[in-house]
């Protein structure tokens, strides 16, 4: 063999076509470095640290909440919650997979270099991953909200490399894997727009453009003011009459006389109650939501004045079930949930505290006061047998849990009665966190549920609470829980396209 010949093996170069992406990536990180942008070296650099360990967007999603509306609470939620899922996958796999150093600093300004240099790898962006997944997870959930958060999002990606931390592709690739990850997240918790109650069954109701033949009677206890505002700019010919909550019901009837549409502005409680006056005197209802809650308004996709605009404007209704309760010769209604036991015990505790220290400390301390009393569970026959029980909770309609958020209700005309109870033992706080852990559960130890159209119990206790939408009262003797399907008439924007 001749002594001339090389029989080493040549160590493979890089692949071409790989070879000119990082080429062309350079070149691109390169240009925008030499660039200068006219007022960016001192609000880029700014922005950049901002956002170190997502504090840019923690303080945004704590601004958003405080608009304190629920679009707004959810969007902020949705927004962290992807926000944290982006986070934990660049951290434990992205930033381990490839391991790219940081552009070399020669072609950036001092100016615009970051003070303390990041120590990580390169690839992918995690500051670019966060910006998109909270601006995707916000937009998925709110539009509005998406498009003010998405600048700021889009800002902060391209100061990665305006500060010559990253290279183009390390932002693409993060961003990718964000709007990813808010994706995921929604795979998991659909949002509210994907849950929505179908809008049947359809009924006509009056298409008032200017609101003229609207009266709205507003519970100002209930802090509607703001509500109030943005109704009367809406519908500008709508009457809104404001009274203190002993007035409601009053205000409600006189409404009634002169309305071709009877509108209520408050929480579940002051919705009851015209409810009540709606189904009494055939006129169809507009909810404007205005309490802490507002469950039959967000379960007919009225989140605010401008859902319900919408629908009173375009003459869009439906019909939906209402839950009705006898006692003897007393009755009542339930839009949302009736619950006899423990609960409407909590509720009359929460509202002896809830003035002197605000609503949700009310909560916990009815909680505690009446989980630790020394009580015995609710003697009821079901069915001709005897039951003790902790807690009998009937819904106005199945409601179901929607991957880890609280539980709705997807069809308000089903004709059914959500009944879940909590069986009676020893210890009720231990049972009922079992029962509400149980969630979605058909069947436990300690907890049971069923949907039937009507429950009659006998031989309730003298002096047993009944809790109807917020509202309490005594029951004794042979209580029945029924439904009056389709009963009530009710404006709801019906979906776009």
């Amino acid at each position: 063999m001749s002594p001339d010949v090389d029989l080493t093996v040549p160590k493979p170069g890089p692949h071409p076509f790989r070879h000119r992406l990082l080429a062309l990536d350079n070149q691109v990180f390169e240009f925008a470095a030499e660039r200068r942008w006219p007022g960016a070296e001192r609000v880029l650099p700014r922005l950049s640290r901002s956002a170190n360990h997502g504090v840019l967007w923690f303080a945004t999603a704590a601004a958003m909440a405080a608009v304190r509306t629920p679009r707004a609470r959810r969007a902020a939620a949705r927004g962290l919650a992807s926000l944290s899922l982006a986070s934990l996958t660049i951290n434990t796999l992205g930033k381990r997979s490839v391991r790219r150093p940081r552009p070399v600093l020669d072609p950036v300004p001092m100016a615009r270099r970051l003070r303390r240099q990041p120590i990580t790898t390169s690839f992918p962006s995690g500051h670019s991953a966060s910006a998109a997944a909270f601006a995707a997870g916000v937009a998925l959930e709110s539009p509005a909200w998406g498009a003010v958060v998405a600048p700021v999002a889009f800002s902060v990606a391209m100061s990665r490399v305006y500060t010559g931390v990253h290279f183009p592709s390390d932002v693409l690739t993060g961003a990718a894997l964000g709007a990813g990850a808010a994706f995921a997240v929604r795979a998991l918790v659909p949002t509210r727009a994907q849950a929505a109650p179908p809008a049947r069954p359809r009924t006509e109701v009056p298409a008032l453009p200017d609101g003229a033949g609207l009266v709205v009677v507003a519970n100002t206890g209930a802090g509607t003011a703001d509500r109030v505002r943005a109704l009367r700019d809406a519908l500008p010919l709508a009457e809104v009459v404001e009274c203190e909550p002993r007035d409601v019901r009053a205000e409600l009837e006189k409404a009634a006389a002169r309305a071709r549409v009877l509108g209520a502005c408050g929480g579940d409680g002051t919705v009851n109650t015209a409810a009540e006056v709606a189904l009494r005197t055939g006129l169809p209802l507009a909810v404007v939501p205005g309490g802490t809650l507002n469950h039959f308004a967000l379960d007919l996709s009225v989140e605010d004045v401008r859902d319900l605009a919408r629908a009173v404007r375009g003459g869009e209704g439906v019909r939906v079930d209402v839950g009705r309760f006898t006692c003897g010769a007393r009755q009542g209604v339930f839009l949302n949930t009736c619950s006899l036991g423990v609960y409407p015990e909590l509720v009359r505790e929460r509202e002896r505290w809830s003035g002197r220290i605000g609503g949700w400390p009310a909560g916990v301390l009815a909680a505690l006061r009446v989980l630790r009393a020394d009580r015995h569970p609710l003697e009821a026959e079901v069915g001709g047998r005897a039951h003790p029980l902790w807690l009998l909770f009937a819904g106005n309609g199945t409601y179901h849990r929607m991957g880890l958020a609280p539980g709705r209700r997807i069809d308000l005309a089903d004709g059914k009665l959500d009944v879940r109870v909590v069986h009676g033992g020893r210890r009720p706080a231990l049972r009922l966190f079992a029962a509400a852990v149980a969630g979605p559960l058909t069947r436990s130890p300690v907890h049971a549920a069923v949907q039937v159209g009507r429950l009659r119990l006998n031989d309730v206790a003298p002096g047993t609470l009944l809790a109807h939408d917020g509202e309490v009262t005594e029951v004794r003797g042979e209580v029945t829980l029924e439904k009056l399907p389709q009963a009530l008439t009710v404006y709801r924007p019906l979906p776009r396209g």
